[in-house]
């Protein structure tokens, strides 16, 4: 692939398994994507207040060809990312979770089919009957699968899963998708970014993914709901000035 691609990871006082799990990454990305292929990861800091901001630095130092190091004093994962693909210079651009909940094998796949299919994003899906999703408790299926119906039914999109946290974007789509609405500076700008990239025309590809739930999930669900419905209904009013 001669597209190069830089990989956002959106942390916050991750100390216990950002080295890990960032480790894991690089090795993965090593082993899969050799020269000339360019690419990098950014670890996108928003407002740590442990110790991964100085776990961050070291790997950083270490790694300087590979990973970059990215703060942001305030928390937000639409900040984090909005800021790092802001200074990016890649023809790809993404994010995944530190949890890793979704396979990188998928990874090879995402990116084939922007840079060869021509898609314009590529979004994982955990609610495709190819999907497999282990682990996952009764509360999160219904709140996932609830929400996904509401946003189909009130922005009258046909995405599958909005909330799932792995996708990737062409990066010259980015700026219009930024100024026709996807903004938010919280969780919900990754379905932002889906909705207004349907609403402009652009290639959507669903990938099925193989997802395990994360025991130790920092979502609170409620809180994250009232802020959902809040950014929906900012999109509807939105669209409405759009239409007219």
């Amino acid at each position: 692939m001669n597209s190069s691609f830089e990989i956002t990871i959106p942390v916050l006082n991750e100390e216990k398994t950002i080295e890990k799990n960032i480790g894991i990454v690089l090795d993965y990305l090593k082993k899969e994507f050799k020269e000339p292929t360019r690419w990098s990861i950014v670890i996108a800091d928003n407002g740590s207040t442990d110790r991964t901001p100085e776990i961050a630095r070291k790997l950083f130092a270490r790694h300087k060809n590979r990973i970059k190091y990215l703060r942001l004093e305030e928390k937000g994962v639409g900040r984090a990312l909005k800021a790092s693909w802001k200074q990016s210079e890649a023809d790809i651009v993404g994010y995944f979770d530190l949890d890793l909940a979704t396979d990188l094998n998928h990874l090879p796949t995402a990116l084939f089919r922007l840079a060869e299919d021509r898609f314009d994003i590529v979004y994982g899906t955990r609610l495709h009957r190819d999907s497999r999703v282990t682990g996952r408790s009764l509360k999160r299926e219904i709140t996932s699968r609830a929400f996904n119906w509401i946003l189909r039914l009130y922005l009258g999109v046909g995405f599958s899963d909005g909330m799932c946290g792995f996708k990737f974007l062409r990066r010259n789509i980015l700026e219009d998708l930024r100024a026709h609405g996807a903004e938010s500076d919280g969780w919900f700008f990754s379905t932002e970014l889906l909705v207004v990239g349907e609403w402009r025309g652009y290639r959507l590809c669903e990938l099925p993914v193989n997802w395990v739930d994360d025991p130790e999930s920092k979502v609170k669900i409620g809180s994250l709901a009232r802020q959902y419905l809040k950014r929906m209904h900012e999109l509807k009013k939105l669209d409405g000035k759009r239409k007219n």
